[in-house]
């Protein structure tokens, strides 16, 4: 990689993650986009991991957005394999089912079909020893694929996100007028929903509009927005497809649409018939030229810069901290649930050191 010297924010993880300030505890990084914090964590990971005697999933990092994950795995790619190390991505870049195969070993009881099943249950099935995910595949692969364990996960590296604080402050600033909500799945409309609902006295009323619901409750929540019941409605581009809404002066993008002509039907939701009204669109760092290339695409460079007040944002934070735990707890309840009814459950894991940046 032809790295000379570590960049500072590098220094201080390795003294406190390697060096002598080392100990178990979880460590929160805070520092500028470009100063260096992939390889801030990522190399204090392959270092403790290069002893590892057997393969299975030690580490996870879970970050918001394909492209940015894509990219962290470039970086563990460089180093991790001069050490012996396999680094898989559960990204949604291919299908579920080639996932598996990139991170699943095959059983053997096929191969074999003396060996004791218990034995072959308990033996670690997985590829990699780094895994770079989005939140929904993460989640699928939880779910549904046989033989994804977190049981030996020693490291997990998030990165902290406040789009939903933002949202939020936007949300009442326009609060009294009907918004549509924009995510990239299903999985993403579901988790803000019910990340919402954790937040006290919003002077706005939401509802989650997804296939997760049964169809009668659809039909009602889409009424009841029609009706100016609820001001918020969170879900897809699949769920919000020929739905027409009279009045509705606020089209929201929290996920930024991957295509222009997903940007130009979401944003088509809204100013119909010769009425007024926008559309916003939540943007990372690395999403901004991509989308200036979008909207010359559809001929719009009208697109002008919303800020929002800063101190309304800080307000926000501590239960911000608050909500997340609860959410956490939720989703946990929720993935109970579906075992109970036959699904696959998460398998409980050990104590593991926790890196948010």
């Amino acid at each position: 990689m032809g790295i000379e010297s570590f960049f500072p924010v590098q220094v201080a993880a390795w003294l406190e993650t390697i060096g002598p300030g080392a100990f178990e505890r979880d460590i929160c990084i805070n520092s500028p986009t470009g100063s260096g914090k992939t390889l801030a964590y990522a190399l204090p990971i392959v270092q403790m991991l290069a002893t590892r005697k057997v393969r299975c999933l030690r580490a996870l990092v879970v970050l918001p957005t394909r492209d940015l994950a894509l990219q962290v795995k470039e970086v563990f790619d460089a180093i991790a394999p001069v050490v012996g190390l396999s680094v898989g991505s559960a990204v949604g870049q291919s299908s579920i089912a080639d996932e598996v195969s990139n991170l699943i070993e095959k059983s053997k009881q096929g191969l074999f079909p003396s060996l004791d099943e218990e034995y072959i249950q308990m033996e670690p099935q997985t590829k990699v020893d780094i895994l770079v995910a989005t939140p929904g595949r993460l989640m699928d692969h939880i779910s549904m694929t046989k033989g994804f364990s977190l049981e030996h996960l020693q490291y997990l590296v998030c990165k902290s996100n406040l789009k939903p604080l933002s949202l939020i402050v936007l949300l009442q600033e326009l609060r009294g007028e009907k918004c549509l909500v924009f995510t990239s799945s299903v999985e993403s409309s579901h988790r803000l929903s019910t990340l919402l609902e954790f937040f006290e006295d919003l002077p706005f009323k939401f509802s989650e509009y997804s296939r997760l619901q049964r169809e009668s409750t659809r039909r009602k929540t889409l009424d009841a927005f029609k009706e100016g019941k609820i001001d918020v409605l969170i879900g897809t581009d699949r769920m919000a497809r020929g739905i027409h809404i009279d009045g509705l002066r606020y089209v929201i993008n929290y996920d930024m649409p991957p295509y222009v002509k997903t940007y130009i039907h979401r944003a088509g939701r809204t100013a119909r018939a010769g009425e007024s009204g926008s559309c916003f669109t939540f943007l990372r760092k690395h999403e901004v030229k991509a989308f200036d290339k979008m909207l010359k695409k559809a001929d719009n460079s009208s697109c002008s810069l919303h800020s929002l007040p800063e101190e309304s944002v800080e307000t926000l934070r501590p239960v911000f901290s608050s909500a997340l735990k609860k959410l956490e707890e939720s989703l946990e309840s929720e993935a109970t649930k579906k075992s109970k009814s036959g699904d696959k459950a998460p398998n409980a894991s050990k104590r593991k050191r926790t890196i948010n940046t």
